[in-house]
């Protein structure tokens, strides 16, 4: 009893949970918008009611509830009624910071709120919540179907087939200041403020800011704003090592473009055909106004340039809500003809030129490297033994350059090396053994020197010259000899 007296709709904490995160999002937002962002299966539900309005009311009423427990807490209020006569709720001060707390966010990252909510039906923050369900693209949870009508299920599960959108619910914000001076908490008098930001860097959108119009702006005050995007996004600041940096990166951990082009976030302009303008006009009038802020510059004939420029990107909630980011609803000022989003915000033509030309380098790496190889092959020493090849490391050893020790054979391979360097002292100990062995048996073999019968040999072939040899040997010894040995 004590619950119901707390929260008198009955709603459970997990679905107040919800109804706050969605609100902290978009700020301001009704039941039907909640419902389709936090509980996308209950769309498919109640469908055998008789007309749409009460399949509405059937299918929003547990987050209807929840809204008026939420502002029986003080966390939320009735922001008034939109143009199709739907009751829209905001959040409070309070609400706010409690749904900073859910949603894992500082005060001022949250945003602010929509301005002239609910005095004028927030027909502008109702297109921008259109925007936030088009990109997104909630999948509904198909066993929450299980008993539904069979046309029910088959709806639900073309939505899960149709692509993915972008991002999750906490990859966006609305409402962003975006300070050209002054600081995050306090940006100064004529700062740009971005209708939804977007950080899905898991969907290849590392940052995208997005603005809506419901082609009820002159064309030359949207083209305005860019002028103080243009000065955000060139405002630095100094990061935590003291290096300066662009201020919107020591806020979003969104990587670097790529090193040789130094591209500023692109821009996303969405408009709705809400007022007497038409899109296809106020798009071509924007683009022209803006030219200097997104014209790039061309590169070899090949791709643009897009250094220091904004890449502006337009397409209609219409062709968003039919086709989705990954459809052919995008046109990138200055390009012909739709893309996808990632294609429209990218520069794929760039990207074909920088795969062909690393590529191109690969390969030239790749026949350097191959004539490298047969140039070192063509000096690589022979073995004069066995003829083959000297492995890398022998050739090391043996060149002189890199020799640390002397080597006994620098003209063999390492193993004929080895066999030289054993057999060696064995030939030199036998051929000693075999001299020894001839002396003892008596001297079976010529002696190398003939002996003169006194102190030392003589030589059986006497040099020219040797007068005095030749003297003793036919009788007539050396005077000096005689007198020593008596």
């Amino acid at each position: 009893m004590a619950k119901r007296t707390t929260n008198a709709a009955g709603s459970t904490n997990a679905l107040r949970t919800d109804v706050l995160r969605t609100l902290g999002v978009l700020k301001i937002a009704t039941a039907d918008q909640i419902q389709r962002l936090s509980s996308p299966h209950l769309t498919y539900r109640h469908t055998l009611k008789d007309t749409p309005a009460r399949q509405k009311e059937a299918r929003t009423a547990s987050h209807r509830g929840a809204l008026n427990d939420l502002r029986r807490h003080g966390l939320a209020i009735d922001g008034g009624r939109t143009r199709s006569n739907e009751e829209s709720r905001l959040l409070t001060a309070g609400g706010l910071a409690a749904a900073a707390f859910d949603l894992d966010r500082a005060p001022e990252e949250m945003g602010g709120m929509p301005k002239t909510a609910g005095r004028s039906g927030a027909s502008h923050a109702m297109t921008v919540n259109e925007t936030v369900l088009a990109l997104l693209r909630p999948k509904p949870d198909l066993a929450l179907l299980a008993g539904e009508p069979a046309e029910a299920v088959a709806a639900a599960q073309a939505a899960v087939a149709a692509p993915k959108g972008i991002g999750t619910l906490t990859s966006y914000a609305t409402e962003v200041a975006l300070p050209v001076k002054g600081t995050w908490k306090n940006p100064a008098i004529g700062s740009a403020r971005a209708d939804i930001v977007v950080v899905a860097p898991q969907d290849k959108v590392p940052l995208l800011f997005v603005e809506v119009d419901n082609c009820t702006e002159e064309a030359s005050l949207i083209a305005a704003k860019f002028d103080k995007y243009a000065r955000f996004f060139t405002k630095t600041e100094k990061d935590t090592d003291g290096t300066e940096v662009p201020l919107w990166r020591t806020r979003w951990a969104a990587p670097s473009w790529e090193d040789y082009e130094r591209v500023h976030p692109p821009v996303l302009l969405v408009f709705h055909q809400a007022g007497t303008r038409s899109p296809e006009n106020q798009m071509n009038r924007v683009a022209a106004l803006t030219r200097h802020h997104w014209q790039g510059m061309l590169k070899a004939g090949a791709y643009h340039s897009y250094d220091r420029r904004i890449p502006i990107v337009a397409t209609t909630l219409e062709k968003l809500r039919a086709h989705g980011p990954a459809g052919p609803a995008f046109w990138r000022f200055g390009r012909e003809g739709w893309q996808p989003l990632l294609e429209a915000i990218g520069n794929p033509r760039r990207d074909a030129a920088v795969a062909r030309d690393r590529t191109a380098a690969r390969e030239a790496q790749r026949r350097r490297e191959e004539q490298e190889k047969a140039r070192r092959e063509a000096w690589r020493p022979v073995c004069a033994d066995c003829g083959e090849k000297f492995t890398d490391e022998r050739w090391k050893e043996t060149d002189h350059r890199h020799q640390r020790t002397s080597q006994s054979h620098p003209q063999l391979c390492g193993d004929c090396q080895t066999r030289a360097v054993t057999d060696q002292p064995r030939g030199e100990s036998g051929e000693r053994g075999r001299q020894e062995h001839v002396h003892l048996r008596g001297g079976a073999e010529e002696p190398p020197a003939a002996w003169d019968g006194w102190s030392r040999p003589m030589s059986t072939h006497p040099e020219p010259g040797a007068g005095e040899d030749q003297d003793i040997v036919a009788g007539k010894p050396r005077r000096g000899l005689f007198r020593r040995r008596i």
